[in-house]
């Protein structure tokens, strides 16, 4: 991973605070979120599954409290937070959301991918701005690719060209959708491609996971509890004589929160008088480095020249197998409050929601080389968390009217 120095960093002044509640990011997040509109009726999407990623183009970050280095490869102040704090993002043109869609005795997934309408996206410009009402786009979700692009219709209400993909529901959709899904239907927006789309929740019901690795179960699902989702996208004109890539290679985003819990975990079982004790206990492996192919590493990391590594030395590299722990607390966010954007250079940080749930926002304040950089929002539901490691940024909402119950632990900055 690298270090994005196009990325703004703004100075602040010494005994300036920043003006946190003006054009927050967090909250331009969450309002992204309320202007999202599906092909079908929302009783048809289950609302606690739907992750959204929205790619973007740049950050604009607040400098050290102190008049410090605007560079953060020498911001090395553990506790001066506010080097961290992200003051906005430019979003780029494309969203991408997944989930599960659900109706009376059937379900699948689904794949949204918009791209913004209007004369300011890279496309419309190598289009010189005639567009029109399609433009098409070519897929690769997972290991599975179109052979052809398909079209895209404009969307008047959101102004956006949209396309949603769906699996194999296994039922004529035309007798169980909405009018508003019919016309989804008609107009090209909703689309049936089993080809792409793969897997059903029952695959990952409790009873059918006992002493197995779940990241072996059904490794094609769109959905996978724990497997991350690489979707590679160009867009084109009608016509298909311009192009949106990235200096001609396709875009690459990863639907990747590591997010676990008692919905989704490496294995689930049962041990029997655990240490010599009486009864029986029933685990979760959530995360670890133990029991070979069940590892996905996610405890390790790489260390790199500019960060501290777990013992305070910088300027080396290398590779660190452990969680480092340097702090742990107990936190209450209010209704309404949250914790803000802001990015990691050195050290890992996991959230778990105890009680309550939020927003969790998580993405690559770095640049690395198999993705482009997005924001990732899923629910943090009560009994899960998330875990980032150094040149990631996360953030979390509370937009319930009830006080969630954070822990937290991991290290600062």
């Amino acid at each position: 991973m690298e270090i994005v120095d196009t990325d703004r960093v703004t100075a602040v002044p010494p005994g300036q605070e920043p003006e946190y509640d003006r054009a927050n990011p967090l909250l331009k997040v969450f309002s992204l979120i309320e202007g999202l509109r599906f092909a079908a009726g929302r009783e048809f999407y289950s609302p606690d599954q739907i992750h959204y990623l929205f790619p973007f183009q740049s950050l604009e970050l607040y400098g050290p409290s102190h008049l410090g280095s605007l560079d953060p490869r020498q911001q090395d102040q553990k506790e001066d937070f506010q080097k961290q704090n992200v003051k906005s993002v430019t979003y780029g043109a494309e969203r991408l959301s997944r989930g599960w869609v659900v109706g009376d005795n059937w379900s699948t997934p689904f794949l949204r991918m918009t791209y913004r309408g209007g004369p300011d996206t890279r496309l419309s410009e190598l289009a010189e701005h005639r567009l029109g009402d399609h433009i098409k786009v070519w897929v690769k979700v997972g290991n599975f690719a179109m052979t052809q692009p398909i079209v895209v219709p404009y969307h008047p209400e959101t102004h956006r060209y949209t396309v949603e993909l769906w699996g194999d529901p296994k039922v004529d959709l035309r007798g169980v959708l909405d009018s508003g899904g019919l016309e989804a239907l008609d107009r090209g927006e909703l689309v049936v491609r089993p080809d792409l789309i793969h897997g059903h929740p029952v695959d990952f019901v409790r009873e059918r996971l006992e002493g197995v690795s779940v990241r072996d179960v059904s490794p094609d699902c769109t959905m996978h509890p724990v497997r991350p989702l690489t979707v590679e996208l160009a867009w084109s004109d009608l016509n298909e004589r311009v192009w949106d890539t990235v200096d001609g290679v396709n875009h690459r985003y990863r639907f990747g929160m590591a997010l676990r819990g008692w919905d989704n975990f490496l294995k689930v079982g049962r041990s029997q008088h655990p240490h010599g004790g009486p009864g029986s206990l029933e685990y979760r492996d959530l995360f670890t480095n133990y029991f070979g192919g069940l590892s996905l590493e996610e405890l390790s990391h790489d260390v790199h020249s500019w960060q501290f590594d777990a013992r305070g030395h910088k300027g080396g590299s290398g590779r660190e197998s452990f969680f480092a722990v340097n702090y742990m607390n107990l936190n209450l966010v209010r209704p309404g409050g949250g914790i803000g954007l802001h990015r990691h250079r050195d050290s890992s940080e996991a959230f778990f929601a105890a009680r309550g749930r939020g927003l969790m926002v998580t993405g690559d304040w770095c640049k690395y080389p198999d993705r482009d950089r997005a924001l990732e929002v899923r629910q943090l539901r009560e009994g899960h968390m998330t875990l980032i490691h150094g040149g990631q940024l996360h953030g979390l909402l509370n937009p319930t009217d009830e006080d969630l119950t954070l822990f937290t632990i991991g290290a600062y900055d």
